[in-house]
C-alpha cells in the first residue's frame, strides 16, 4: 500500500472508532465502505475486523459490569455457525458484487432507523437463531454484524439499558472469532497488520476521546445525520 492509502485508512479507522465510542456503533458502517474504496474489500475486512475486537476489548474493560451474555447467547451460538459462510462468501465473491451487497446493507438499514417503521413485537427468543445466523455472514464477511442484532432487539423491545449490555455480550466473543477466522483463513496481510500497527495509538485515543464526548454531544441530531451519510456512502459503492 500507497503512503497516501495508509494515511487514509488510518484516518478512517480513527474516525469510525471514535463514533463507536461515543454513540455505541456504527464503526464497521463507517468504516468498511469507505476502506473498501481505499483498499479494496480484502484489506478492508479483516483491518475493521481486527480494530473491532481491539475496540471491543478496551471498552469492556472498562465498562464490564453491563455485560449481559446470557441475554445473548443464543445470538451468539448462530452467529458462530454463520461466519464461516461470510469467510466463504468474502474468499468466492467478486468485489463488485461484495460492495453491491455491502451498499445495499448502509442503504436499508439507515433507511430503517430515519423512518422508524413500527415494527411487530417479536415474543419467541428462539428466533434469535436465524437473526444470529445472517449477522454472522455479514460479520464474517464484511464486519456488519451488527444490523440484525439492533432489529433483533428492536423486536424483542429491549428497554435501552437492557439493549446496551446485550449488545455488549454479543459483539466481544463473536468479533474474537470473526477476527481469528479471518487470520485462519489467510485475511491478516503485511498490508493489513502494517496498517492495523499504525492505527492503534489513534484506535486508544479515540476510544477515550469517544468516552468523555458522549455526555455531551446531541446524540439523536448526530444519529441523523450519520445515517445520511452511510446512504451517500451507500450509493457510491453501488455505482
Amino acid at each position: 500500500m500507497h503512503s497516501e492509502q495508509i494515511f487514509a485508512a488510518v484516518l478512517i479507522i480513527t474516525i469510525s472508532t471514535l463514533v463507536r465510542s461515543t454513540f455505541g456503533f456504527g464503526d464497521a458502517l463507517i468504516a468498511m465502505p469507505l476502506l473498501t474504496l481505499v483498499a479494496g474489500v480484502t484489506v478492508a475486512t479483516p483491518l475493521v475486523g481486527l480494530v473491532a475486537l481491539t475496540t471491543a476489548t478496551t471498552i469492556v474493560i472498562g465498562n464490564w459490569r453491563l455485560i449481559d451474555i446470557k441475554a445473548a447467547w443464543r445470538l451468539i451460538v448462530a452467529s458462530l455457525i454463520g461466519i464461516p459462510f461470510g469467510l466463504i462468501l468474502l474468499q468466492t465473491a467478486p468485489e463488485s458484487l461484495v460492495k453491491r451487497i455491502l451498499g445495499l446493507l448502509l442503504i436499508g438499514f439507515s433507511l430503517y432507523h430515519l423512518t422508524r417503521p413500527q415494527l411487530p413485537y417479536l415474543a419467541e427468543s428462539k428466533l434469535a437463531y436465524p437473526f444470529g445466523f445472517v449477522a454472522g455472514i455479514l460479520g464474517g464477511a464484511y464486519n456488519t454484524n451488527g444490523p440484525p442484532v439492533v432489529v433483533y432487539g428492536t423486536l424483542r423491545r429491549w428497554p435501552p439499558t437492557h439493549f446496551r449490555a446485550t449488545l455488549q455480550g454479543y459483539f466481544l466473543p463473536t468479533s474474537i472469532f470473526i477476527a481469528s477466522g479471518h487470520a485462519l483463513s489467510g485475511f491478516w496481510t503485511s498490508d493489513v497488520l502494517h496498517v492495523y500497527g499504525w492505527s492503534i495509538p489513534f484506535v486508544f485515543a479515540a476510544v477515550f476521546v469517544g468516552g468523555r464526548l458522549n455526555r455531551r454531544l446531541p446524540v439523536a441530531q448526530f444519529i441523523r445525520i450519520l445515517y445520511m451519510v452511510l446512504i451517500i456512502l451507500g450509493v457510491l459503492l453501488m455505482v
